[in-house]
């Protein structure tokens, strides 16, 4: 008995950087049940890192689409052309956070103003975007997952406006699912526990922090890119058909602790 119902599906996958992004673990499974996946990309460096990962495993992406989240008609143009080719969009996996590096590492306070725009902009208003432009592609309903993080929630050294914008952005889930929830379309947040990404490095206290995890969390560890991916698929298929305007944690218990 298929519980996923994946197989076949058209699942968009935004934000892979390259190998260790939460966003490839996710594709890699959604290779592996059997779904189309439609990859976008931002920029040139990121779609060589994409195309260098494919081919060394031998996937075959459905599209390959370009599409910056900055930009509202490059996501209008990106969704036009994936949903006029592919018909019916199921899924979407949306993991793209974007900061200036300065306002990670100079104290909150410090945030410029341009600096905040663009955090909340690339990091928040993108799944708003996102979620618009496919809406009128998902007629059969399906599931929208981002990607977040217990800065939304907590203050975490060396997150700053990050954690800003991750508020922002399950707030949006919220919203999003409240709104779309009559065309059968589910949003639901991910909040990965600390994986060695390449958007984490750019939090300078990223090691301590994975100190912490291994001798705080519940299951004294750290959490694997294949533990996210495992629940991302869960989330994306039948087996959450009930679930909507959650954050899901997948960090060994660690948000649970004082």
């Amino acid at each position: 008995m298929d519980l996923l119902k994946l197989k076949d599906k058209n699942v968009v996958v935004m934000g892979v950087a390259n190998e260790r992004s939460l966003a490839w673990g996710i594709a890699k499974s959604l290779f592996e049940v059997g779904a189309n996946v439609i990859f976008t990309y931002r920029k040139e460096r990121s779609l060589a890192k994409l195309e260098k990962a494919l081919e060394s495993h031998g996937y075959e992406p459905k599209m390959v689409v370009q599409c910056d989240v900055n930009e509202d008609e490059s996501i209008q143009h990106a969704f036009t052309l994936i949903g006029e080719t592919i018909g019916t969009i199921h899924g979407i996996v949306h993991s793209v956070a974007f900061a200036h590096a300065e306002d990670l590492k100079n104290d909150f306070v410090e945030t410029t103003r341009s600096g905040y725009a663009f955090a909340q902009d690339s990091s928040a208003y993108s799944l708003i975007a996102t979620a618009r432009e496919a809406r009128r592609y998902m007629a059969e309903g399906g599931s929208i997952i981002t990607m977040s993080y217990l800065g939304a929630e907590r203050v975490l050294d060396g997150y700053n406006v990050m954690g800003v914008a991750k508020a922002a952005l399950e707030a949006s889930v919220r919203y999003l699912a409240n709104d779309i929830g009559k065309d059968g379309i589910r949003v639901n947040a991910i909040s990965a526990g600390a994986v060695r990404t390449l958007s984490a490095k750019g939090v300078p206290s990223f090691n301590t922090i994975l100190g912490q995890i291994e001798e705080k969390a519940p299951l004294k560890r750290n959490i694997t890119q294949e533990e996210v991916a495992k629940m991302s698929i869960a989330m994306l298929s039948d087996l959450s058909s009930g679930v909507t305007g959650e954050v899901i944690y997948v960090d060994a218990g660690y948000h649970i602790m004082g």
